[in-house]
């Protein structure tokens, strides 16, 4: 399985007037914190809050007529799942999402929006995806891959197509990491368009399955994984994303203070909608654990917040 070009710009095409060309915005403040110029690609505007519906909607509007009308399944911890929610009702089918029992009640409840059967299943990654298989074979149901395959990987790509029509000079890309699969398509459409420039890929100190795979030279598997921010734990990071990103990454590891401060500053003195995942490429910048030489652009990747959190955070200003 590999991800080309074509196939990303065959994904571009397949999202017009489904996913929003997300805007990027400059942050004079952050711009002059790093010494650089600074911009954040909102992808919370997205229809579902965050970039999954690029790779969902491609996965899903590429299958084929027979699996279509069997419908589609995913296991996610909430972003991906409303994706594969709202592509699946926008093409008429029926989507099972299996979610962690510890979801926030804002993604589930978004899921359930967009007509998708939430099943939960234990707490883990790995616990939604064995019952998600499971269903997948008895009910007869196309697995939807949160971030491992390519037609997911290529939805994702098109972030990056978009940041370069938007900002040609852009020197570096910064993405958060989970899975991989929004930093794999970003490395692919990065390499074929405009080589030179560099990707950071921001992870928490809790759950860094990337940059332990990258300094073992394999995918590793992390025991437990935890942090505030709840899209960015899975235990090992995909095999095809791991391909991608082996000599082309450079991981950033960000402390939980710093994500917890940096999700309150742009939620109350930006007033922008981001999650705890979507902030963690800014709290790399802010805190330092990210120096970027030349114009940056940080992806945030979502704005599905749990008010909770957020009231919590605002509350204590940013501690955690």
């Amino acid at each position: 399985m590999t991800v080309t070009l074509d196939s990303i710009r065959e994904a571009a095409v397949g999202l017009v007037g489904v996913a929003v060309r997300t805007p990027l915005v400059s942050v004079p403040e952050l711009s002059q914190h790093a010494g650089v110029p600074v911009y954040l690609k909102l992808e919370s505007q997205q229809p579902t809050g965050a970039f999954k519906t690029r790779g969902a909607w491609t996965a899903v509007r590429r299958l084929a007529p027979e699996q279509r009308a069997r419908g589609v399944i995913t296991y996610s911890s909430g972003n991906h799942g409303q994706a594969v929610a709202f592509a699946a009702q926008r093409l008429g089918l029926r989507a099972v999402i299996v979610m962690p029992e510890t979801a926030p009640r804002t993604k589930v409840e978004g899921v359930q929006r967009w007509g998708g059967e939430v099943v939960f299943a234990g707490r883990t990654s790995e616990d939604r995806y064995r019952r998600a298989m499971e269903l997948a074979v008895s009910e007869g149901l196309t697995v939807i891959p949160p971030f491992d395959h390519p037609d997911v990987i290529a939805g994702q790509a098109t972030v990056a197509v978009e940041i370069l029509e938007q900002l040609p000079e852009v020197e570096w890309v910064a993405t958060p990491v989970g899975g991989g699969g929004l930093a794999a398509g970003v490395a692919v459409a990065l390499a074929a368009l405009k080589p030179a420039t560099r990707l950071a890929t921001v992870e928490p100190e809790g759950s860094a399955a990337l940059a332990a795979a990258l300094a073992a030279g394999h995918i590793v598997r992390l025991e437990r994984t935890a942090s505030i921010a709840d899209g960015l734990l899975p235990l090992s990071v995909g095999k095809l994303n791991f391909a991608i990103l082996q000599g082309r990454a450079e991981p950033v590891l960000v402390s939980e203070a710093a994500i917890a401060e940096a999700t309150r500053w742009l939620n109350v003195e930006k007033q922008l909608v981001v999650e705890p995942s979507g902030a963690v490429t800014t709290a790399a910048v802010r805190c330092g654990a990210l120096r970027p030489t030349g114009p940056i652009v940080l992806v945030v990747s979502g704005g599905n917040a749990d008010s909770a959190v957020l009231a919590q955070l605002t509350a204590s200003g940013g501690r955690r």
